[in-house]
Order: C-alpha cells, then structure tokens, then sequence
C-alpha cells in the first residue's frame, strides 16, 4: 500500500484551520447520550451512512477488526493494535469512552490523534452534518458520537492504515460503529448492561451485539455454545457462514489473560491463508505471518489503557497510598476486578474502596460485590454527569451490609478516601465510572509505586 504518512493532513478548504476547542464546543451543541438518561436513546445507522457518503465513504478504504462486548472490549482493542503494530504495519485504533481527553478516542501508529488533525477532520464532518440538515436528510439527526465516529473514520480513511481496530460504543447492530464491515468479529463477553436499549436478557442483548458480524467474517468469542448468549452469537454465524473461535482459558484466568487470549486469537485468525477470500493472511514487514507470538510482555505492556486496572499512587503524611483506577460498572465485571486484585500480593491491608456510578447502572448490584471485599466505602458523585447522588449510594450501600460514608464533590472525596487507606494502612480503588476514574486521574501520580506498573509479567 502506497500510504500518506501517518500525520499527513486532511483536505481541508482554505479558511484558517479551526482550533480543537473551538470545534468541540459546535460538537457539543449535538446530543451526547453519555451525559443523558438513555431512556429515550434513538439509535439506528441511517445518519451514519448519510454522513459517511457525504465525506467520501471513508470506511470502504478500511480493513476492519471490529471489537464488541460488555467488558474488556477497549483492553482487546488496545491488545490487538498493539500486535499489528509490532508486526511493522500502519494501524488505526477508535475507542470509547476517554478518560481525560477527546484525543484519546483516535489513536494512529499507536499514538493519540494530534489535536490539529482531529479539529480538522471533526470540523468537515460537523460541516457534513450541518449540510444534511438543511438538506433534511438522515445525517441531520446524527448525534454527538455519531460524528466523532465518522470523524475517527475520515481520519483514518485518508491515513493509508493496513488496518482499523474499531470499538464498539455500546450495542453493536445498531452502534454508529456498524457502518464498518469489519473481516473479524470479537464478542468478548455478555453481561446485562443497558438492558432499556438492548434488552433484558443476555440472549437478548447477544442479539444485538451480534450484529457486528458480516457475512464471511470470523467471529471471535469466549462465548461457549451451550451457553444462552452464545448460542445466539453461534446461530447468527452459521447463517452468514461464519467460522467461530473461542480461546481455550485455564481455569480461573485473569481479565489480562482472557484479553491477551482472544487478541492472540484474532491475530493468528488474520496470519492465516483462507481459500476463497480476497486476501492472503497478514504478513508482517518481513513477510512472516502475525500471530499471537507478537503479543510479548513488553507489547502487552504497551498497550495497558488509562482506568482499567491501572496502578497508581497518591501521597499522604505517612507515606504513598497504593490506587488502583478501574472504570468497572457492571457487577460481573467489578467482581472480576477485585478476584485479581486479590491475588496480588503487593497491595497491602484493607481495601478503601471510592464509588460513583451512572444513573442507569445496576448500583445495588454493584455494591453488593462491593461491599464484599472493601473495608470502607466513600461514595460521591460526578455532578456534570447523570448519575446516583452520593447518599443514595452510601444508602444501598448501607443495604448491602457495607461501612460507608458520603462526599459529593470528588475531589473532597479522593481526599477523604485517602486518608482513610492511609490510616488502615491499606489501599484505594476507585471505581464505578470511568468519568469517575478520569476526573481523578490527574490527583494521584505514576511515580514510585505505581511507575510502568502493568499486569503482565516480564517474558
């Protein structure tokens, strides 16, 4: 592939390049469900199509993994770029939700998008938008992350990638994602989450994230068959001829072996030849197959995101206090985290745990679990945010048999939630939201403890 470099600038007319924050504030004027009630939630792909066909169909010049699931799908994107990238190849990678910056949603050569080239690129597909609706055409109605979704897709169209990792937002048939055909489909995992828009089963939300699979593609899934959700993951790939592999896990594996796993899985799926598809398997620049051997310790490593299981530290008087920031919301996902924090024998004494949690979250669920393993909890709240007031997270809390304590304002709360690991001798997790996670971030520092922390052991 004759490709423009990585950072090459988009077309763009000749009136003064607009800056990022002027362009997101007309981005903002969209209606973003990650800040709203999703009760009402529209979803559907005819906005994305008719934005995608005014910006060039960009996602037609795409090889496409594409990455759905209710937990760990960001950490087996991250995971999979991170593979093709050692492979020597040319890879875009689109995430959601970020944690302190937009940016951090567009990744290219396994960097954040510049800051120019995002405004650049988010300013045409504003102005596509803008034009459908005066036209009162489809993509007048496309929302706040259906444009970002085009935008991250003009980039990289006109990026000259050998491939795109594409993370699903939320769903999958529905999801502005879906406009990719993606040649390997991942379902990491099927847990109730969103059950207002997606359904009130995991069969029923399975369906649904199931619709990322296209006809001949392969699909990749820890979903066994005998399983309800996977059973309906597995009918929807017989019909349209797709293979389906599953990774073979030991018993109890970690969340970081399960996502090693299956991006193991899809790299050795895309370095084989398949008779009859367009393409030969992915070769690297030296003309070896990729394969999981691409996933080292030091790739791993590489690609350990911001909030999932990230070590950190934050000081007090008697010395650094271990954190742990994980965006985990969802119970099965919560008790997943803390099953591996348990085995880790470098954070000491008890846990203090700091909560909150978006309004349309299972909260009691989640701070069942919760209240099982932490010490204390300090619940607050996210104010810019839908989400449960901190009282009334302290009282489910309280429900669930869990010592805790409310302070509304987050950054009082961290405080407070310090001082009390600090006292006890033990450690914080911050958890429940990855708003949460990133507001926070910028208050504890990668420094001692938590320097080049990653779960992954040296080869």
């Amino acid at each position: 592939m004759n490709a423009a470099p990585l950072s090459a600038p988009l077309d763009v007319p000749s009136r003064p390049a607009p800056g990022l924050p002027e362009v997101l504030a007309r981005l903002d004027r969209l209606t973003d469900w990650e800040r709203r009630p999703r009760g009402g939630m529209r979803v559907g792909l005819a906005p994305m199509h008719d934005l995608l066909a005014r910006l060039g169909a960009p996602q037609r010049r795409l090889r496409v993994v594409h990455v759905g699931g209710t937990k760990g799908k960001g950490s087996v994107s991250a995971l999979i770029e991170a593979g093709l990238l050692r492979a020597g190849l040319r890879v875009g990678r689109y995430a959601s939700p970020h944690v302190e910056s937009v940016t951090e949603r567009v990744c290219l050569g396994g960097a954040t998008v510049a800051e120019a080239v995002l405004a650049r690129a988010l300013a045409r597909t504003l102005d596509a938008h803008e034009a459908a609706r005066r036209d009162e055409s489809a993509g007048g109605d496309a929302t706040w992350f259906d444009v970002l979704t085009a935008t991250a897709l003009l980039i990289f169209g006109e990026a000259g990638l050998d491939w795109a990792v594409i993370e699903v937002g939320l769903g999958g048939r529905l999801d502005s994602t879906n406009a990719v055909d993606g040649e390997v489909a991942v379902i990491t995992n099927i847990g109730l989450e969103h059950t207002e828009i997606l359904g009130h089963t995991r069969a029923a939300i399975a369906a649904e994230k199931a619709g990322i699979l296209k006809p001949g593609a392969a699909l990749v899934t820890t979903l066994p068959p005998e399983d309800e959700a996977g059973a309906v993951a597995a009918e929807r790939a017989a019909a349209l001829g797709c293979p389906v592999l599953r990774p073979v896990l030991p018993p109890g594996a970690s969340i970081a072996e399960e996502n090693a796993a299956l991006a193991g899985l899809v790299l050795d799926h895309l370095g084989r030849d398949h008779p009859g598809r367009d393409h030969p398997g992915v070769r690297d620049r030296r003309g070896a197959p990729v394969s999981a051997a691409l996933l080292d310790g030091a790739t791993r490593a590489a690609a350990c995101l911001p909030g999932r299981l990230e070590r950190r530290t934050i000081r007090r008087a008697e010395g650094p206090v271990p954190v742990v920031l994980d965006g985990a919301h969802v119970p099965f996902n919560l008790a997943a985290v803390l099953r591996d924090l348990v085995r880790a024998d470098d954070l000491p004494g008890p846990c203090i745990a700091l909560v909150a949690m978006a309004g349309d979250k299972d909260a009691a669920g989640f701070l069942a679990v919760l209240a099982r393993h932490a010490a204390r909890l300090v619940c607050t709240e996210m104010p810019e945010r839908r989400g449960h007031g901190a009282e009334t997270l302290q009282a489910l809390a309280a429900v669930a048999g869990a010592e805790a304590e409310a302070v509304a304002l987050p950054g009082a709360a961290l405080a407070r939630a310090a001082d009390l690991a600090a006292a006890r001798g033990g450690w914080l997790l911050v958890t429940g939201s990855l708003h949460l996670v990133g507001a926070l971030r910028g208050a504890t520092q990668a420094e001692a403890y938590g320097r080049g922390r990653s779960p992954w052991p040296e080869p």
